[in-house]
């Protein structure tokens, strides 16, 4: 018997991404809103990751497109290597199933293209685990297409996995129609104009391919087959990839096969094309559709582990009841691949960081928090408990500060240089290969991220409890040749001066498990110290695994680790950026701006990123943020006291950790300082759609407090009108719609116009009109003195939604 209300149920969570407050009724009477294209964007405001509709997406170009360039992903993909003499757990196989992880990190519309300054994040950090990771999204109400942003293609590639971008067409029961997959398959000529922009937006973003998900009824055998040849087209336009979902048939039909069956199996092969490079089986499978499955695979040439079994952790995460001996039978191959169908349940689900990183652990790592030990009474053990760890540390140089992508401050050689919190997996380093493997005959140490300290970053490596007797923490398996001049380099800190304890632990290919330690002294202060460690004697070897180990005694142990480096000769520093250029600002309060900004890569040199740095008066600097990129969006900039202008700093920071020289641009601010003179200001509205919902919401200075946090009114007439309290010279307007908010890009205000007077007696008078508008906010230059200024709302949505959803109405001025 199907379970449907399982898939439509998984169907309306990707349907309804940032539309959780939308009754299926009316995402389902939406009109197709084409012209919605990639985040429309002001020079100075927070860029996004890009979305479309089919025929939207065929005027996207990356040189008109403003956002573009900061959606660009500069790490290549890391090979990797999975030793099975290393694998921790001796259950799990090496070489067989891959995992692949569906993964919604935001709304579709809402994902920030270089990070946040919010420190509560999905920062995944198993990439041990996973082949390919799609970054899940698309909604009727926003766009069908979404591109991964450069923050998740650069970790994942770090990691050695690829990223792939989605393509979704939701039932028709949440919003589908069946005219947006004819868009997608158009032809012109011998072209098929999506595929090509499929192709296009791939290659330039730098990720690896496309999910397909077509879950649209009204199909037919024609529209089937022109899918087909759109993938095969798309795949002979360089290097991209496709995993199709099973859901539509070859007959055009949507039926969901829970296997692969001769009803679906040429969207994977057909005779001798190849159509797709995966297939993601729907969560209905059991032990004879995977065994069918894999003999049908077999016989059309293809592997079983290209076959994706889904499993859907949505509402359940690791409490979900999965057959894991149908797809990972105990003591014999793989039989397919596994899909894990949105595992960020682990932070979602939490309370807190801590709540989340332990959620996570259960997750992937089993219940006792160790690899190689997944023994449990539940069902779900981990899926270290089946596949085995791989590693993409195979190349030298390896420098890790253990920073998790997140954090409540940033520290940059173990300085406090921003107090912020923020993420950004972009900065996130390789993660330890084994989340943690610590081997002792006695007491075992804790190993954990520590968030309340740093060398580099936002976290650091700490080891803690108490010592009575060896222990050897694995880290990292790497295969990493040693040479003449091979340093390995250890940054750590202890309470107080004094012993270590600690050593370096290193074993080599030639006797894998066998562990070399080189002893790390005694510290003589309380900060960070570098202990830098000659490897030529054993120039010629290859390392196989780098750890730490623990020798002596003491009741509590402590001590932290703040980077863990393997490289040739002296550190080398990259060449300095060229000159950073503002390409816009936007003012985002009373002396305060967002900013874009760009510069020229380093002329030589590995760079690993780039650092932005504000100059104090003082001679200090505060860190903005960091990225691969050549651009960077920095999204609040203070203005210190009086200054009329602020020097920003861009240095580029070497994979071994030497830093470039600093280059410069400055930033102008204006001898008259504006404010939002609306803020707290008395408004009122022609109504609100409830008690929460008033005009209040509109000038609190807010848009973060949740769907509440607006001004929401279903009044014929719409209008929200604030009282300055005297005639006030005007610079301009500006309007946060409800993407702004979080909510859908498909409710932003279309149609509006600002409206002003300088008493209650006195005519209203039009200063801005506004058509078309599909932005989340909207900013409207004027000048002019007014006491009174209305915002009247025409037409409040994209589609049908008759609600207008205003998070701020701001008035600029002095």
């Amino acid at each position: 018997m199907r379970r449907l209300p399982l898939l439509l149920a998984a169907a309306l969570s990707a349907a309804l991404l940032g539309l959780a407050a939308t009754p299926p009724s009316a995402s389902a009477s939406a009109p197709k809103p084409d012209n919605v294209v990639a985040t429309a964007a002001a020079t100075g405001d927070q860029p996004y990751a890009s979305y479309w509709y089919p025929n939207s997406i065929l005027t996207w170009d990356p040189a008109t497109d403003p956002d573009a360039r900061f959606n660009r992903s500069r790490v290549p993909l890391t090979p990797r290597v999975s030793d099975p003499a290393l694998k921790a757990n001796a259950n799990a196989r090496a070489g067989e199933g891959e995992v692949v992880s569906l993964v919604s990190f935001a709304p579709t519309s809402n994902n920030p293209s270089q990070g946040s300054l919010d420190p509560r994040y999905y920062a995944f950090g198993h990439w041990q685990y996973i082949d390919k990771l799609v970054f899940w999204g698309g909604s009727a109400g926003e766009g069908l297409i979404l591109a991964p942003n450069p923050t998740v293609i650069d970790a994942a590639h770090r990691n050695g996995a690829k990223v792939y971008g989605t393509v979704f067409f939701p039932p028709t029961a949440y919003g589908g129609q069946i005219q947006w997959v004819r868009d997608f398959v158009q032809k012109s000529g011998s072209r098929y104009p999506v595929a090509d922009k499929l192709a296009q937006v791939a290659q330039y973003y730098g990720f690896d391919g496309w999910f397909i998900n077509q879950e649209t009824a009204g199909g037919d055998a024609t529209l089937a087959t022109e899918l087909r040849n759109s993938m095969r087209y798309a795949r002979t336009l360089g290097p991209v990839e496709f995993m199709w979902y099973d859901a539509m048939t070859e007959s055009g039909a949507i039926s969901w096969q829970d296997a692969l069956t001769s009803a679906n199996d040429a969207f994977l092969q057909e005779g001798s094309q190849r159509t797709s490079d995966s297939m993601f089986l729907d969560f209905g499978w059991g032990a004879s559709a995977l065994d069918s499955s894999r003999t049908l695979a077999r016989s059309l040439g293809r592997s079983e582990y290209e076959l994706f079994a889904g499993v859907d952790t949505e509402a359940n995460g690791y409490n979900t009841g999965v057959p894991w001996s149908a797809v990972f039978p105990a003591g014999q191959p793989h039989t397919t691949s596994l899909g894990l169908y949105r595992p960020e349940w682990t932070h979602n689900s939490s309370t807190d960081r801590a709540d989340s990183y332990a959620r996570e652990a259960r997750y992937w790592d089993g219940a006792n928090g160790d690899p190689s030990d997944t023994a449990t009474t539940s069902s779900w053990k981990g899926l270290a408990n089946y596949v085995a760890e791989s590693s993409p540390v195979t190349a030298k140089p390896f420098v890790t500060s253990f920073d998790a992508g997140q954090g409540d401050f940033y520290h940059s050689g173990g300085v406090r240089v921003s107090s912020a919190g923020w993420n950004n997996l972009s900065l996130q380093d390789v993660p330890p290969t084994y989340r943690w493997l610590v081997q002792s005959a006695g007491t075992k140490v804790k190993a954990s991220y520590d968030f309340t300290d740093a060398y580099e970053g936002g976290s650091a490596l700490r080891l803690t409890g108490p010592l009575d007797a060896v222990n050897t923490v694995r880290l990292y398996q790497t295969r990493l040749p040693v040479a003449a001049d091979t340093k390995l380099s250890v940054v750590l800190k202890t309470p107080a001066a004094g012993p270590t304890r600690l050593k370096a632990a290193v074993s080599f290919a030639d006797s894998p498990t066998t562990f070399t330690t080189l002893d790390l002294g005694a510290t003589t202060t309380a900060g960070w110290e570098r202990r830098t460690l000659d490897l030529s004697p054993y120039a010629g070897r290859t390392i196989a695994q780098l750890g730490l180990q623990t020798a002596g005694t003491a009741a509590s142990y402590d001590i932290k680790v703040g980077q863990l480096g393997v490289y040739d000769g002296a550190v080398d520093a990259p060449a300095a950026p060229g000159a950073p250029t503002v390409l816009g600002s936007t003012d985002t309060g009373t002396g305060s701006k967002s900013l874009r900004i760009a510069w020229a890569a380093s002329a030589a040199g590995d760079v690993h990123h780039y650092e932005v740095y504000r100059r104090n008066a003082d001679g200090s600097r505060t860190f903005l943020g960091a990225t691969p990129n050549d651009t960077y969006f920095v999204p609040k900039l203070d203005r210190a006291g009086t200054e009329t202008s602020t020097t920003l700093d861009v240095e580029a920071v070497s994979t071994e950790w030497g830093r470039s020289p600093a280059m410069s641009t400055t930033v102008t601010w204006s001898a008259t300082t504006e404010a939002n003179l609306a803020l707290n200001r008395p408004a009122t509205a022609s109504g609100q759609c409830n008690s929460s919902e008033g005009a209040a919401k509109a000038v609190n200075g807010s848009v973060s407090g949740g769907t509440t946090d607006k001004w929401c009114t279903l009044t014929s007439d719409k209008w929200l009108e604030v009282d300055l309290g005297s005639p006030r010279a005007l610079t301009r307007f500006v309007v946060r719609h409800a993407a702004a908010g979080g909510e859908s890009a498909s409710w932003n205000t279309r149609d509006f116009r600002v409206e002003v007077r300088d008493s209650t007696t006195a005519a209203w008078t039009t200063a801005v009109t506004v058509a078309g508008n599909a932005a989340a906010t909207t900013t409207h230059p004027v000048a002019l003195t007014a006491r009174y200024v209305r915002l009247v709302v025409t037409r409040p949505t994209q589609t049908t939604d008759p609600a207008a959803r205003i998070y701020e109405f701001e008035a600029w001025g002095s």
